[in-house]
């Protein structure tokens, strides 16, 4: 029987633009990159350069530190670009769709006949090691670690996520392979953690926790938080639903399938929809979803997820794209409209609370002022359930104060535990950033 967690502290924003659960078409691909940039503290080592022919499952690019994980190309065609920035840092692998697409062919594993060392060796081998992310830091996972638990969230309640049943449809067979190949990675326990009620619920081979409550209840580091705290020394993996069915298709069927449902949602999506694309997708090949010109391209949710622009493309971790019209303006006194009944405010400044819950809003990007001195109070504390200190955990990340940060949790977080507290943040402080840059002065200082 699993375990039911309730949690209440949290927000959910009531975005307009949610995606109704039908398919609205298949997008071709056309231009699909990797980007190096999704990986926090990677150095990535090309193994292929410009004009080279690719199946998808094939190497694009290593990690300069441990060359057996690889990171493969999602489709075949060609390699049309290698996209550096300042530096000759290493932004983006772009290829170039081929009309007839060809996968790399790999064995199908028995995960029951497999040991740690040669599921490992398997899953490097196919390029799916990548999928595995750690904690402390968010970091892809060192195969050479023995985690003492592998958690997966199968709740995601950020603004306008996909419906996890809905895009898991079909998928039941491949996220049971992926929870008894990752079973075969831990001598602990895998961990799962989803709405009660769910279908997630009839999986084995993983212990599961029920969780209640509003977002960032679906955070997998607040659900590790409630389960099993991070103490220093302590490292735990991370696998999110959509790569745990990628994980259990490859290695059910020998192919190196990255196709999922992609939801397009926002206030400035014409028609939000779920569209079945291919893992790293040009956001031109949705453009026809956007409403106007003006319109911020977001690959992921608005609280955590990248401006990448109409030319960019999706996340190597995303399942979402948000379209935002862009608030370039400025509102005369605006601080003095108390009534405001189109915009949302946590606090309950404006007169639009009384509408109930029941109300959507079509927010834009303007944050209606700029960032000012840092305000101590317990606004964070309101919307963020973990066991933590925020305010104290921040001063610390900005004084660089190493001891203090392990003392006050950094272990346990990183960016997007915070984008609540970001969001509700009366100071307007990028507070995402300064987690990073804490945990960037981690990563260089515990090397």
């Amino acid at each position: 029987m699993s375990e039911h967690i309730r949690l209440k502290r949290g927000l959910d924003i009531p975005l307009a633009g949610a995606a109704p659960a039908k398919i609205a078409e298949t997008v071709a691909p056309d231009l699909v990159a990797v980007k190096p940039t999704d990986f926090k503290g990677l150095v990535p080592k090309m193994a292929v350069k410009e004009g080279d022919l690719v199946k998808a499952g094939q190497v694009l690019f290593v990690d300069k530190l441990r060359p057996e994980v690889r990171f493969c190309s999602p489709c075949s065609g060609s390699v049309q670009a290698v996209v550096r920035g300042d530096k000759r840092k290493l932004l983006a692998v772009v290829v170039k769709a081929g009309k007839e697409q060809e996968s790399v062919k790999f064995d199908t594993v028995d995960c029951a006949k497999l040991d740690k060392q040669a599921m490992t060796e398997a899953m490097l081998e196919r390029g799916l090691w990548p999928m595995i992310k750690q904690r402390p830091y968010g970091i892809v996972a060192n195969p050479a670690d023995s985690p003492k638990g592998i958690f997966i969230s199968a709740l995601n309640t950020a603004p306008l996520a996909p419906d996890a049943e809905f895009i898991m449809q079909g998928q039941m067979e491949n996220l049971q392979k992926g929870i008894d190949a990752l079973g075969r990675l831990t001598s602990s326990k895998v961990y799962l953690s989803c709405k009660a009620g769910s279908a997630f619920e009839s999986l084995k081979g993983a212990e599961i926790y029920t969780f209640e409550g509003p977002h960032p209840a679906g955070n997998v580091g607040v659900q590790i938080n409630h389960i099993s705290p991070i103490n220093k020394g302590e490292i735990v993996w991370t696998v999110d639903l959509v790569s745990l069915a990628a994980i259990g298709r490859c290695l059910a069927t020998g192919s190196y399938d990255m196709t999922r449902l992609v939801a397009v949602t926002g206030p400035a999506a014409k028609e939000p929809a779920y569209v079945k694309a291919v893992q790293g997708i040009s956001l031109a090949s949705i453009g026809k979803y956007a409403q106007g010109g003006n319109v911020r391209y977001v690959s992921g949710d608005v609280l955590t997820g990248e401006n990448v622009g109409a030319d960019g493309y999706l996340g190597y971790f995303d399942s979402q794209v948000t379209l935002l019209e862009e608030g370039d303006y400025y509102e005369l006194l605006g601080w003095l409209k108390p009534l405001r009944l189109k915009k949302f405010s946590f606090s309950h400044l404006y007169w639009s609370w009384l509408a109930g819950k029941k109300k959507t809003y079509k927010l834009d990007t303007n944050t209606n002022g700029g960032p000012r001195a840092f305000v101590v109070s317990d606004v964070y504390g309101k919307v963020l359930p973990m066991d933590i200190y925020p305010v104290y955990l921040l001063k610390a990340c900005l004084a660089k104060d190493i001891e203090k940060m392990e003392n006050l949790g950094i272990y346990e977080v990183i960016e997007e535990d915070f984008a609540l507290c970001e969001f509700v943040c009366p100071s307007k402080i990028e507070i995402q950033k300064i987690i990073s840059d804490g945990i960037d002065l981690m990563l260089k200082e515990m090397a």
